[in-house]
């Protein structure tokens, strides 16, 4: 039989604290958060992201960030995107890359997540469920090295 000792105490201990610390810092403000997968890591041009999401409370601001995570042989320092709501056709601009061939987003793995916000303080009209569609726009009928898009809507501080 394996004895309590007070170094299982004080680990236990730290472990609690530390929990506890951590637990109350998640993100309660994240309202919607999604990701699409691109089959192989091949994104064709007529491939398009579809997120639905519902949003509850139309007095508050939202934050919208589209993410696009990639391998690290994406061939290009940019990226452009179609964004469709329905109500409004945007396209998008973005680096990917700084003028030395470094990654500007988060990397792990081989693999670069970059987020790019696309509204700040946003106000939807109403309450209700909405969809936003994502479709690059980029000269390549496929566009390799590319492998999910994301979608993730917050309330704004």
């Amino acid at each position: 039989m394996k004895k309590f000792t007070i170094f299982n105490l004080q680990f236990t201990i730290g472990l609690f604290a530390l929990l506890t610390i951590l637990f109350p810092s998640c993100r309660n403000d994240i309202v919607y958060s999604q990701f699409s997968s691109i089959p192989l890591g091949e994104w064709h041009i007529d491939s398009v992201a579809h997120f639905d999401y519902t949003i509850a409370d139309e007095m508050a601001d939202y934050r919208m960030i589209v993410y696009v995570r990639h391998k690290e042989n994406y061939p290009y320092q940019n990226m452009w995107l179609f964004l469709d709501n329905g109500e409004r056709r945007d396209t998008i601009e973005f680096y990917m890359a700084d003028d030395r061939g470094r990654w500007l987003g988060d990397q792990h793995h081989g693999f670069v997540e970059m987020p790019v916000l696309i509204e700040d303080n946003y106000h939807f009209a109403d309450a209700g469920t909405y969809y936003l569609n994502i479709q690059h726009a980029m000269r390549d009928t496929l566009l390799r090295g590319i492998t999910d898009v994301g979608l993730e809507i917050m309330k704004s501080e």
